[in-house]
């Protein structure tokens, strides 16, 4: 199985370069690039084949949330997780919000930091524990839930969600919506993530919940 490509950026050039080490040193993983500014992180994923992002929140150019949402906007099979010092709720969720699979503060540890690498490279979502105990108290209540985690998706996926939630297929909805079915796949994928659901049931009920589909 080939290495994950991984981007990191960060404007701390010491934090950086540990980063580069730690990844470096894990077996299963490689550093395909790494930048110092929120706008090079977008340009190089999609110049280079990545798997995973790992972004600081506060960055030049790009800010760690813009720069999520324009890499998940484009290409939304590149896991994004967002390593900073923002413990707060409004960072958290406007991360979250993004597209962010993952949301770790920087006190982590090398293995939680490499576990979360290869969890979001293989599709998972990760949390720091502290954080996925606040991610449960705040979506404990279905409905507000439902209207925060909607807002965060772009028009494409709240358009393909909705005929998720009407029962469509991925390959009803790609020639519906004149998409390859990779495309529409890694549209569903981005979209499960930022419902924080595992399959096109949850998906339905979250769409629902929110007054999507007929």
């Amino acid at each position: 199985m080939p290495d994950l490509r991984v981007l990191l950026a960060d404007d701390h050039p010491v934090f950086l370069a540990g980063m580069r080490q730690l990844v470096d040193a894990m077996p299963g993983m490689t550093v395909a690039a790494e930048t110092t500014n929120g706008t090079d992180a977008v340009a190089a994923a999609e110049s280079l084949a990545l798997d995973v992002a790992v972004l600081d929140l506060h960055m030049p150019g790009l800010s760690g949330v813009e720069a999520t949402r324009a890499i998940t906007t484009r290409n939304p099979a590149v896991g994004v997780i967002i390593l900073t010092m923002m413990d707060d709720d409004e960072s958290l969720f406007a991360a979250m919000r993004a597209g962010a699979k993952g949301y770790l503060l920087k006190g982590a540890g090398p293995t939680e930091v490499a576990q979360a690498i290869t969890a979001v490279g293989n599709g998972a979502a990760v949390f720091g524990p502290g954080i996925a105990h606040r991610l449960i108290d705040y979506f404990a209540t279905p409905q507000r839930a439902s209207a925060e985690q909607i807002s965060g998706l772009t028009a494409r996926e709240r358009e393909i969600l909705t005929l998720v939630a009407d029962g469509h297929s991925n390959a009803a909805i790609a020639e519906q919506l004149f998409l390859s079915a990779k495309t529409v796949r890694n549209h569903v994928s981005n979209i499960f993530a930022k419902l924080h659901v595992a399959d096109r049931a949850q998906a339905m009920v979250r769409a629902r919940r929110a007054g999507l589909g007929s």
